[in-house]
């Protein structure tokens, strides 16, 4: 596929009332715990926050800049999540949980896309220009995310709890980590019967697999001793982990 990145998000805009419904219907292809619309309406944060910011969207647009600020603020008061008034979000947005979620004025945040708690999507300028991220269609973001700068996360990206995005990011990646770094590709991506694909929990751990290769290699370079008739001693008398640890261990007492 190609390597390019999904660009901003200008696209029509579906009336208010539409909008506000698919906001309350899409939270039960993505909370088995919702179990009616009055439930949805009256006690999930998230939704109120995406509803109320839709409403001072549009106050903002009309120019209304202080009534959208207002409202924005009762939002982020009743609900304690921040999005600002001018940012622009696309269709069946849900914000999971949604405590500590902030969104800046010049965010935008395509189809389909899912936060939780505690996920910021900030700035990295004092500039008045654009400064806040760009998701694409399908972004799935994990608790405590931060995704920083005017950067590009494309569509399908997933985003695993607590990492630092601050660079662009292509479609159907996986990214994790302090800053953030992609771990995985996902071409075709298994969902529900939009393609939201939650499982953002679901990450490579690079890691494990640099200490696998590194074991690995080690074993090569054991069994080329052995057959030189070198002495191989990898087990550890120190600690129980003598699979990592013998060689090091060993060569700490000796040295």
């Amino acid at each position: 596929m190609s390597e390019t990145l999904t660009p901003a998000i200008p696209r029509p805009t579906p009336g208010l009332w539409t909008l506000l419904r698919e906001d309350v219907d899409c939270v039960f292809q993505r909370d088995p715990a919702a179990r009616s619309r009055f439930e949805v309406i009256t006690t999930y944060p998230g939704v109120h926050a995406v509803l109320m910011q839709r409403v001072a969207n549009r106050l903002w647009r009309a120019g209304l800049r202080f009534p959208g600020r207002f409202l924005s603020w009762l939002a982020r008061l009743f609900t304690n999540i921040d999005i600002h008034p001018g940012a622009t979000i696309g269709r069946r947005f849900f914000i999971d949980h949604g405590a500590g979620v902030v969104i800046g004025e010049t965010a935008e945040i395509g189809d389909d896309v899912t936060l939780y708690h505690g996920v910021t999507l900030g700035g990295t300028t004092w500039n008045k220009g654009k400064r806040h991220p760009t998701l694409g269609d399908g972004v799935v973001i994990g608790a405590g995310a931060k995704i920083l700068g005017a950067i590009v996360l494309g569509d399908q990206v997933r985003v695993g709890a607590n990492s630092v995005v601050v660079k662009d990011v292509p479609a159907h990646r996986t990214v994790v980590g302090i800053p953030g770094k992609v771990v995985t590709r996902l071409d075709a991506v298994a969902g529900d019967k939009l393609g939201i694909n939650l499982d953002h929990h679901l990450i490579p751990d690079p890691v494990g697999k640099a200490i696998a290769c590194l074991m690995e290699r080690i074993e090569t370079l054991e069994n080329r001793l052995r057959e030189r008739g070198e002495p191989v001693d990898g087990q550890c008398s120190i600690c129980e982990a003598d699979d990592l640890c013998g060689n090091q261990q060993k060569t700490r007492r000796h040295g």
